[in-house]
């Protein structure tokens, strides 16, 4: 059967929505969160497609890479690994078509609640304080963070749960690199005196499979791989993690997804943008056996009506599956308009301070990374302090700007 829609435009409409206003004093930590692409597919019998995905500054998709689709059927896009928003816009577009929510073109429902994760960009131990605490007055119960070379993820962790409840979650991404012998220490101590760490995810590099193994064995807490780096069966057959992050276009992700399911093995979905991409990542975790995981989107980062639709809700830690037709997603246009006249952040002026145990303060360019100043592995100094001088206007702003630029990394005299 020949399904007569065909499809006759594709948007590509750049997006800058303005950030929440608790990032008005870290606009350099969260650089480059406000770029994202939305897609507007329309086919010839008037229906609209929405998709959106965040990009990086720089990378937002140019028009001339949907134009092989003008004049297609978008049923023959079902399951490829185009660009997510891409993707989200053809399924939300066959959806409507059909009267039918987008996950009954993916798979069976098996469940209509989704866990989701809280997200912030890598923050001072205050800062993930009160992130925190937004968080858990946004019903979320998990939050995940990247950790870094400039913050100490002990101190992060103790002033997490000063305020956290029982019960509630930190998920840490280790960043993959790090050796065994710095990252199975570190673990050790967080699952022996933090229990609010419920997540570690990439804690070594990707190609040291033994030493995933070995560190698998010897913690409890659950270990997640970001991707499949081996094709998804090996590390299925390895027992490389506990969990594996399903990314990089809808086909792989249901494909790899269905997978790990006949293994019994849990999956969870990092699919980052707005409220339609939290929408299109839930209804790919909504067919997947055992993503009984949380989904990680970034659709909490904005500003109140900086976005083409309503936040989905977050009730004890999950969200809805949304049911109407497609992703099941009112779109305001006038919105669309308005973020698409938004210009993108640019970085303030700044110097980057790090305060070393010892006693010594470096300045730099931006934040220091204490990996490149001492050779040591990210996370295995203790009681380092970052923080970011902007300019203030002053002569010593000025002194010190001025020789970062020209030296880099130095020590204060």
């Amino acid at each position: 059967m020949e399904f007569p829609m065909r499809i006759k435009d594709i948007k590509v409409i750049p997006i800058y929505p303005k950030l929440a206003d608790r990032y008005q004093h870290r606009q350099i930590d969260l650089y480059g969160i406000d770029h994202r692409t939305i897609f507007r597919v329309e086919a010839d019998n008037g229906l609209v497609g929405y998709g959106d995905q965040r990009v990086q500054p720089g990378g937002q998709p140019n028009q001339s890479s949907v134009d092989p689709l003008i004049g297609r059927n978008p049923f023959d896009y079902i399951n490829q690994n185009l660009a997510t928003g891409l993707s989200g816009a053809l399924y939300d577009l066959m959806g409507k078509y059909l009267e039918i929510p987008a996950y009954k073109l993916m798979g069976q429902k098996v469940r209509d609640q989704i866990p989701v994760a809280a997200w912030t960009r890598p923050a001072s131990p205050e800062d993930f304080r009160e992130e925190i605490l937004r968080a858990v007055g946004e019903g979320y119960t998990i939050f995940k963070m990247h950790t870094c070379t400039y913050h100490d993820i002990i101190e992060q962790t103790r002033l997490a749960e000063e305020v956290a409840p029982e019960g509630f979650q930190i998920h840490y991404d280790l960043n993959s690199n790090r050796s065994l012998a710095s990252a199975l220490p570190l673990i050790k101590q967080m699952e022996r005196d933090h229990p609010i760490i419920g997540y570690i995810e990439d804690p070594l590099i990707k190609n040291d499979i033994d030493g995933w193994r070995k560190l698998r064995d010897q913690v409890d807490l659950p270990v997640i791989m970001h991707g499949t780096p081996l094709g998804g069966i090996q590390e299925l057959l390895q027992g490389i993690a506990d969990i594996y992050m399903l990314e990089s276009g809808v086909g792989n992700m249901l494909t790899t997804g269905f997978a790990f399911g006949k293994g019994n093995i849990q999956t969870l979905i990092q699919l980052t943008g707005g409220t339609l991409t939290k929408a299109f990542a839930l209804h790919m975790a909504a067919v997947l056996p055992t993503h009984t995981a949380h989904t990680i989107n970034l659709d909490d980062q904005y500003a109140e009506g900086e976005d083409v639709a309503p936040l989905i809700p977050v009730i004890a830690g999950s969200s809805t599956v949304p049911q109407g037709p497609g992703l099941g997603i009112d779109v305001d246009e006038d919105a669309l308009a308005h973020l698409a006249t938004n210009q993108p952040i640019e970085k303030p002026k700044h110097v980057g301070i790090l305060h070393m145990p010892g006693g010594h303060t470096f300045y730099g360019r931006s934040y220091i990374s204490v990996t490149d100043l001492t050779g040591r592995e990210e996370g295995t100094i203790r009681g380092i302090k970052s923080e970011l001088w902007l300019d203030d206007g002053t002569k010593e702003f000025d002194q010190v700007y001025r020789r970062a630029q020209k030296e880099g990394t130095f020590r204060a005299n």
